[in-house]
């Protein structure tokens, strides 16, 4: 017997109609450091930010985002 695979992705989120998901993308990887920045590291409802934008954003956007955090470079406002 074959097992059910359930395949699950982000929601549609009405701020950003359309097909293009780059601020989408961005503005979920703000919430999730924003929400651990005002709620702890250890909060779980901003674990739901960091997967979305892992699920929207190529792996190699937020290794660079994490990457100019770090040097303090960042230009968005966490």
């Amino acid at each position: 017997m074959s097992e059910k695979i359930e395949f699950k992705t982000v929601p549609y989120d009405p701020r950003f109609p359309n097909q293009n998901q780059t601020r989408n993308c961005y503005q979920n990887y703000l919430d999730y450091h924003r929400c651990q920045k005002v709620k702890g590291q250890d909060y779980e409802p901003c674990q739901w930010f960091k997967w979305a934008y892992q699920e929207l954003c190529p792996k190699t956007w937020h290794e660079k985002w994490d990457e100019q955090r770090d040097n303090g470079i960042f230009a968005g406002r966490i």
